[in-house]
């Protein structure tokens, strides 16, 4: 029976994968604890570990799992950034992932943020809360007409696309590859440096690597339309957080949405209420009315989490009988 080891688990990871494992009968072990360097050890006798997206597999940690008889890596996301592949292939270790679970789960999360910022749902909730009933700050604009900007048109992008065209506005795209359902829809192709410049609104849906890491950077910004909106719920480092700072009190940069943040591993999926906040940088994100921030759960409906489940131990049991389409090239 194929042990697997999966880390970074919450209450809800724990009830769709026992689900999921109806259909299998693996042995599953849950670890809250990430994986790192310092908790490989715990899966020692697992022959699959089960990760996500801020689990660190770095080439020590590799190597420490290819000592422990670690065969396999179970991504539980799409994005694979936070593993050596190098690593994993000299240790003859096979990666998988999930490669789509619900694009509209994600699509449909970066609509909310954009709309709670575009009419300022989040200060009026507290607003009326404390029986403040002025409608004075709150001004928004109508969608229709709006030009905006998707860099990414994998099945994300395409699916914040279709929302978006649905509003009536004018979609300018981004992305190495061209997806004909988004040409259907009206989308335009334009370099990047066109869709900056054009966008009242930039949706960010592309993976995170070498090209893309602070792909929004000063130079970036600086072109930008005055007051444009931003949206980040694809990978945090795809935003120099800090360059966005310095667009937010210069007034170039009108509201930011994001369900990432490129420091946010040791943060995210955790509560820390009652600790001090000692990333200065995020704590001065936090102090921005035109700012929302979500701790990466663009991810979690319940038809997203029940694909991520039942798609991460097919890929187990695929790897065993030989070739997996969710195998990460390497």
């Amino acid at each position: 029976m194929t042990r697997i080891a999966i880390f970074s688990t919450k209450l809800y990871d724990r009830e769709y994968f026992d689900a999921a494992n109806e259909s299998h009968s693996f042995k599953l072990k849950y670890f809250e604890a990430s994986l790192s360097l310092e908790t490989a050890q715990l899966a020692d006798g697992f022959e699959t570990v089960c990760v996500f997206v801020n689990d660190d597999l770095n080439s020590g940690v590799i190597e420490r799992l290819s000592e422990q008889g670690v065969q396999t890596i179970a991504l539980r996301c799409a994005g694979f950034n936070n593993v050596d592949l190098e690593a994993a292939k000299q240790h003859g270790l096979r990666v998988v992932r999930v490669p789509a679970y619900s694009p509209h789960a994600v699509a449909e999360h970066a609509v909310a943020l954009l709309l709670s910022l575009n009419r300022h749902l989040h200060r009026a909730y507290n607003r009326v809360r404390d029986g403040n009933f002025s409608l004075n700050g709150l001004v928004g604009f109508d969608m229709a007409g709006k030009t905006v900007g998707i860099v990414g048109t994998g099945k994300i992008g395409a699916t914040f696309a279709r929302i978006m065209a649905g509003f009536g506005c004018e979609l300018l795209g981004f992305d190495k590859y061209e997806n004909d359902d988004c040409k259907m829809l009206g989308l335009r192709y334009v370099e990047l440096s066109e869709l900056l410049v054009r966008s009242e609104i930039i949706s960010l849906h592309c993976p995170l690597t070498e090209e893309t890491y602070h792909l929004i950077d000063e130079q970036a910004i600086e072109v930008m339309k005055q007051g444009a909106v931003i949206l980040n719920t694809g990978r945090g480092a795809v935003l120099d957080t800090k360059a966005v700072i310095a667009g937010l009190k210069q007034g170039k940069i009108g509201a930011l949405g994001i369900d990432v943040y490129e420091e946010e591993a040791g943060l995210f999926f955790e509560d820390r209420s009652e600790k001090v906040l000692a990333d200065d940088v995020l704590a001065r994100l936090l102090t921005f009315p035109n700012v929302l921030i979500t701790g990466h759960q663009g991810f979690l409906t319940h038809e997203a989490l029940t694909a991520i489940a039942e798609t991460t131990l097919a890929n187990v049991a695929a790897i065993q009988t030989g070739e997996c389409e969710n195998e990460v090239d390497r």
